[in-house]
């Protein structure tokens, strides 16, 4: 029998099968888009600028894979922010799995900076590094706490039907959460001008890596929140949305512990 197939408003196919209780296909071209950008944007960006030494080409590369990779992001987000899933409650478990991954690769980093550290002895940090306080991080890590605690209130707040006192809170997530990253932003832009970067030394390069790889995800966060407005503003928020960009950014949160306390404070 042949199926008629009609178009949402969210570009999303449904079949007649669909409305009989058949299976419903999730249709998204941001994958495709985040697969080739970062194709562009990571191999063939380096393949050129550093084994063939084509700066122009590499350029070109990053050029065309960065919006690619930001509009695909955008769109997964947004429709991971506004859409139903297709499988009830898978959310939550796609984001373990995803966030398990996640700790092997920062245990990756931690176990890199642990073998130079344990190696160095008493010579640690090593020559060429300035002396950096630890009065930023905590400051730094308060924030981090408060925002955490900020967004858990949004999301009691949504549970209970207020709007705009969820928005509210949201928004004073999103604006800690940018302090945080403008801290970090200030603590390069200080050390960069002591002639301290990610070339001068081991315990350089393992604490721009682990800060620096923290800080993307704050990025992400931030991101993640901003279509949390966006859908609450439009009026077509998912509530599961809500719950997995909470789980992401206390995941955030608490990494950030071990974070500060290996390169801050050991």
């Amino acid at each position: 029998m042949q199926q008629h197939v009609a178009l949402d408003v969210a570009g999303h196919g449904h079949s007649s099968a669909d409305h009989a209780g058949g299976h419903h296909w999730e249709v998204s071209w941001a994958p495709m888009a985040i697969s080739f950008g970062t194709m562009f944007l990571v191999p063939l960006t380096f393949v050129f600028a550093l084994v063939y030494k084509m700066p122009l080409v590499a350029i070109l590369c990053a050029g065309i894979g960065t919006p690619l990779v930001l509009a695909g992001i955008a769109r997964w987000v947004h429709e991971g922010a506004t859409q139903p899933s297709a499988i009830s409650n898978v959310s939550p478990v796609g984001v373990g799995v995803f966030i398990i991954g996640e700790i092997f690769i920062f245990l990756g980093l931690f176990a890199s900076y642990w073998m130079m550290r344990l190696s160095a002895g008493d010579a640690w940090p090593p020559p060429g590094t300035p002396h950096i306080g630890t009065t930023l991080p905590i400051i730094m890590t308060f924030i981090l706490v408060g925002s955490s605690i900020t967004y858990h209130k949004a999301e009691e707040l949504y549970e209970h039907g207020d709007k705009k006192g969820f928005l509210t809170w949201v928004v004073i997530s999103m604006v800690l959460g940018a302090a945080f990253l403008g801290c970090t932003i200030y603590e390069y832009s200080h050390l960069i001008h002591q002639n301290f970067t990610p070339a001068t030394n081991q315990f350089s390069a393992a604490f721009y890596s682990l800060t620096g790889f923290h800080g993307s995800h704050v990025i992400v966060g931030l991101a993640c929140f901003l279509f949390v407005i966006i859908g609450a503003l439009r009026g077509g928020l998912h509530k599961m949305f809500v719950k997995v960009a909470g789980i992401y950014w206390h995941f955030v949160d608490v990494v950030w512990f071990f974070v500060a306390s290996q390169v801050y404070f050991w």
